[in-house]
């Protein structure tokens, strides 16, 4: 079956965001006046900004509301958003989404973020002209590992799955790629640690590696 669609993930395999949230979070922390260890930062990963904040709460006995703590991280990622020198593109990922995009691939961007953070990247390095369809997993009821992201976007596609391609960079995107039945291209990238990718297809540390002549061998 030759391919037709690429499905993206966003975090990890477009942009990362990781360090911004970081920063912005560290911030926050100093104006609450807490002190949060790296392991109770790290127990945060994957955890929605919601919970974070209920965990702060509840850990240091604050008298402020989710919201209000939520707001202020926010205010702070925005703001490492735009001003951030080291904030760009994740290397040779514009190259193959042009590549894809000549070649008459159908690109779709299925990712966990909100859609106010999927729409702040695609306007910031102007990648909407090359996705025809963006899906944000926050507005779904299931989030990866479940399918549900991956089988909206290639339905978005109008491609059967076995003509789609999804490029992930996490364990539970991943596992989300295999029980949807659609082909998983692993990005192995130098900021994910202890990521899983026994389930992926293929698995790549260069983007090179996933243009259409290197990958014609599997559709």
């Amino acid at each position: 079956m030759p391919l037709k669609a690429v499905l993206f993930d966003m975090d990890g395999v477009i942009v990362d965001t990781e360090p911004l949230h970081r920063k912005a979070y560290f911030k926050t922390f100093d104006e609450l006046e807490i002190a949060v260890s790296e392991d109770l930062y790290t127990s945060f990963t994957g955890a929605s900004t919601k919970k974070v904040c209920e965990t702060l709460i509840s850990q240091f006995d604050l008298n402020q509301t989710h919201e209000a703590i939520a707001g202020i991280k926010r205010s702070h990622f925005k703001d490492y958003f735009y001003n951030d020198d080291e904030f760009d593109l994740i290397p040779g990922v514009r190259k193959l989404i042009q590549h894809y995009h000549e070649n008459g691939i159908k690109l779709i961007l299925a990712s966990s973020a909100t859609m106010t953070t999927i729409n702040m990247v695609f306007e910031k390095f102007g990648l909407e002209k090359y996705f025809s369809g963006k899906i944000s997993g926050a507005d779904l009821k299931e989030s990866k590992p479940h399918p549900e992201v991956f089988l909206l976007a290639a339905e978005m596609s109008g491609e059967p799955v076995e003509n789609c391609m999804v490029i992930e960079d996490s364990t539970n995107g991943i596992l989300a790629a295999h029980r949807a039945k659609i082909f998983c291209a692993a990005y192995r990238s130098p900021h994910s640690k202890n990521q899983d990718y026994t389930l992926a297809e293929t698995v790549v540390s260069d983007y090179e590696d996933l243009e259409l002549d290197k990958i014609s061998k599997y559709f």
